[in-house]
């Protein structure tokens, strides 16, 4: 059977990471204000404390994974720091092997692994909408085993480094996704799947996107009715259904049209639009642009890679 939540992860294709290990002395603090990239740590040792914009505190524990799909405004700290020494609190240094923030001097009260990646999906700010906010994960070593393969991998230079990377990184996302607590996860996809009746229809749209779906015909895969169907979608996806598969049948056509490999009636009919008219209006309506331009750009795109 189709599986949502591996689709949505390979379309959001992410890749290009930078990995490093971290660690913190004494009065430490970083305050990371730009937002829009992922941004993944694992405590290897010690604890410190996490601020992220619109949640309360978190403090972090040794074996502990953070994943934050679109990085919003947040701060990491030394744990439960009372100490106001602004001399070494902004201090950086780079020692072997890692970047210290503290005291350059004293032993590292906290060990981190942390890393960045990009999502290469036109269609990103769309689907990590759909994605938790926040991951806290505690004590799931296989996440942190995909955090070390990565770091490994991304700081050498051996044959098919990229696709390896990419791959870690696909199996990363979808681990740390399907490791969370769903039932208790923010809204979206993950919260979604994990209500048997929702992941019903979710499935059977990813499976079938092409089908003239209504909400009616969801409900009746969910086993629902249609009213109580629609406010158990919203309330634990966070969008209405069909907004849900406007925006997966958009991320589809994107990545059809980036392909060059099939013409706008075929690409119309394979995301569900009677005619390739019906299509265009939809997709220009919701990405700001026709699909003839964006495949034009697209061409121009795979053109300019190749010659790369």
């Amino acid at each position: 059977m189709t599986d949502p939540l591996a689709e949505m992860v390979g379309v959001l294709a992410p890749g290009v990471p930078m990995s490093k290990v971290v660690s913190g002395s004494g009065s430490w603090r970083v305050d990371r204000l730009e937002q829009g990239n992922p941004f993944y740590c694992v405590v290897l040792e010690g604890s410190a404390d996490l601020w992220v914009q619109g949640r309360p505190p978190i403090t972090l524990q040794e074996g502990d994974f953070v994943l934050i799909p679109a990085a919003f405004a947040f701060t990491m700290s030394s744990a439960q720091d009372t100490d106001r020494n602004e001399e070494t609190r902004w201090t950086i240094t780079m020692l072997e092997g890692e970047t210290r923030h503290g005291d350059p001097h004293g032993p590292a009260d906290v060990r981190l692994l942390i890393g960045h990646f990009v999502f290469g999906s036109p269609d990103r700010n769309l689907l990590v909408s759909l994605l938790p906010q926040l991951l806290h994960i505690r004590g799931e070593q296989r996440l942190s085993m995909l955090v070390r393969l990565i770091t490994d991998e991304a700081r050498t230079d051996r044959p098919a480094r990229e696709m390896i990377l990419a791959r870690l990184l696909e199996v990363l996302l979808v681990e740390a996704l399907r490791s969370a607590a769903a039932e208790a996860a923010p809204q979206g996809i993950v919260r979604g799947l994990a209500d048997p009746r929702l992941a019903l229809a979710i499935r059977r749209l990813h499976q079938d996107p092409a089908r003239p779906w209504t909400v009616e015909q969801m409900a009746k895969e969910a086993a629902l009715s249609r009213s109580a169907f629609f406010n158990r979608f919203r309330q634990k996806v966070g969008v209405a259904p069909m907004d849900y598969l406007t925006s997966w049948r958009m991320a589809l056509a994107r990545n059809l049209l980036r392909s060059g490999q099939a013409g706008l009636q075929e690409i119309a009919e394979r995301v569900g639009y009677g005619s390739a008219s019906a299509f265009s209006t939809a997709f220009t309506r919701l990405v700001g642009v026709p699909p003839s331009r964006f495949a034009e750009q697209a061409a121009v795109n795979r053109l300019s890679a190749a010659a790369a």
